[in-house]
């Protein structure tokens, strides 16, 4: 009997002790394992700082240059933008005015399209009798400085800004633009003058800078000036009777 006793006892504490074990184990399963490797990714990620957003200028999404420091341009633009400037065009046409400029390294003579148009140009014109001399071309930015300052010695620059473009912003340092016959309003009221602004358009060029478009172009009519575009657009232009940044849909007061 105290056999039994004893090992029901034995039993008894063999059993609990399975009990208690199995118990601790279970308890243990229920937590949840940590994960070193995967902790550190966590930190990782949450220490990386959000990106920069871009500026917005104008609605896109394009960053905001501050324009160079330095000396001034006749524009009053510092000369170091004129060493970073990109050239402008529009719907495929190099566009040069007041507001937008050409690099200072930009152009070394005429274009050599433009130029053929403009041989072609003259023969026409002696053909029907007239003189169609070239009196200015290509102009570099160094070139154009130095005329526009000269007339400003002369007329000051309120005059000379309506007639003369600062460096950078003339058209004849594109290579395509070309004053011919003569340099004078009074070329308007000549034979000569009437031909080339009713046929310039054949050979591909237009009146740069028509009559009645001074608030747009910025500059006084210059019926000696023209600008080569080809044949077909120079004659939608001309037909449209819009100076070129009506017609390129970016005319501005100036």
């Amino acid at each position: 009997m105290k056999h039994s006793i004893r090992k029901g006892i034995l039993l008894s504490a063999l059993l609990g002790a399975f009990l208690l074990t199995s118990g601790c184990t279970a308890g243990m399963a229920q937590q949840p394992q940590e994960h070193p490797i995967a902790e550190q990714q966590k930190t990782e990620v949450e220490a990386t700082p959000e990106p920069t957003r871009t500026p917005e200028v104008g609605g896109k999404g394009i960053a905001a240059v501050e324009e160079p420091e330095g000396p001034l341009a006749p524009s009053g633009k510092s000369y170091e933008y004129y060493e970073t400037v990109e050239p402008t065009y529009v719907d495929g046409v190099l566009l040069v005015n007041k507001e937008y400029a050409l690099p200072r390294d930009y152009g070394n003579g005429e274009d050599a399209t433009a130029y053929q148009a403009l041989l072609k140009l003259q023969r026409a014109a002696r053909w029907a009798g007239y003189s169609m001399d070239l009196m200015s071309g290509y102009r570099s930015f160094e070139t154009q400085e130095e005329l526009y300052n000269d007339y400003v010695a002369v007329d000051g620059v309120e005059k000379a800004d309506t007639y003369s473009a600062w460096p950078g912003h003339s058209e004849h340092q594109t290579g395509l633009a070309f004053d011919v016959g003569w340099v004078d309003l009074q070329f308007a009221d000549t034979p000569a003058g009437r031909w080339l602004a009713n046929h310039a358009h054949e050979y591909g060029f237009i009146i740069r800078y028509p009559k009645g478009k001074e608030d747009i172009t910025g500059y006084q009519y210059e019926p000696w000036h023209i600008r080569y575009l080809g044949v077909e657009l120079a004659t939608k232009v001309h037909q449209s009777g819009l100076c070129l940044e009506e017609y390129l849909g970016v005319a501005q007061t100036a």
